[in-house]
């Protein structure tokens, strides 16, 4: 019963947050919003909306574990599956922006930091406002960037904001609901078959939490918008250090321990290392792709011998 519970939350996560992407971009575009500010934060928040809600809910429920391993495994999710998968049906020529490589600098900034802030076991309420400052200064950064650009994009067919609004309403409904129903379900699951919550964080959580990324990287490639499919990766990875673990931070201190957890730390590390280098030397290949496939059955055979 729990694995029907925990199949229907995380439906219910991602739904919600294709709702809360949706009426989001479109509510941006009305109000003539760059693209690239729609979709290096709207999106990527909407994206990040189920870790959010799940990593707050596991703290408040004094499930430290399931908060921290669905941040972690969502971003090496983030990079190892969708963006591998990106890699896979993209075409490099594709790519001309020289924007994601700034970004990507913005992720390992943040990455860095918050193994700092750790090092003493927990993520403080000051920790948590700092985490949030650097997002809200990337944000500012996006601004000033793209000050002299305009919305070239239109909405399809009629919007109606009350209609939008209120199905963005509906969205945030979900997520929440699915949000708890999510951590109950996992904890429940966890501890029926012995094992630890941390695994059941980093491994269905985190990808069940990552789906709504990789429907946005399909369905932008599909629509000929590879830069915002890979730009949503990179965006969503900084929005889960910094919003959602400096949020939940904020709401109630996190305890953490680096050398208990030390093996999947260093591959989330590993992989924004990865990611570094693929959008600095624009290695937009599927070579990367499958390394990065290959990495990820290799973290996935380890963490689940442990």
């Amino acid at each position: 019963m729990d694995f029907v519970i925990f199949t229907f939350a995380i439906g219910a996560l991602i739904f919600g947050s294709d709702f809360i992407i949706t009426q989001s971009e479109n509510i941006a575009i009305k109000f003539h919003i760059p693209k690239v500010i729609i979709g290096a934060t709207l999106v990527a928040f909407g994206t990040s909306f189920p870790e959010l809600l799940t990593t707050i809910t596991a703290n408040l429920n004094s499930k430290p574990d399931i908060a921290i391993s669905n941040i972690v495994g969502s971003n090496i999710f983030n990079i190892t599956l969708v963006l591998a998968i990106t890699l896979f049906i993209v075409k490099k020529e594709n790519f001309n922006n020289n924007f994601l490589i700034k970004d990507a600098s913005w992720v390992a900034i943040a990455t860095i930091i918050f193994i700092l802030m750790a090092l003493d076991g927990k993520i403080s309420k000051l920790d948590s406002i700092l985490l949030i400052l650097i997002m809200i200064s990337y944000i500012c950064f996006l601004f000033k960037e793209t000050s002299k650009l305009t919305n070239n994009i239109e909405l399809n067919g009629e919007f109606h904001l009350l209609k939008g609004t209120l199905i963005l309403i509906l969205g945030f409904f979900l997520v929440v609901i699915g949000a708890y129903f999510t951590v109950e379900s996992a904890s429940a699951i966890a501890h029926s078959f012995n094992i630890s919550e941390w695994l059941i964080g980093i491994i269905l959580i985190s990808f069940g939490t990552s789906l709504p990324e990789l429907a946005v990287s399909i369905s932008a490639i599909a629509k000929g918008k590879t830069d915002i499919a890979i730009g949503n990766i990179i965006a969503s990875n900084l929005s889960n250090i910094t919003v959602v673990l400096g949020t939940t931070g904020v709401i109630k201190e996190i305890p953490i321990s680096l050398t208990t957890h030390i093996f999947d730390i260093a591959t989330m590390i590993t992989t924004t290392i990865i990611l570094i280098i693929i959008t600095n030397s624009k290695l937009y290949i599927r070579p990367m792709g499958i390394l990065l496939l290959i990495l990820l059955v290799l973290f996935l055979s380890k963490i689940t011998t442990l």
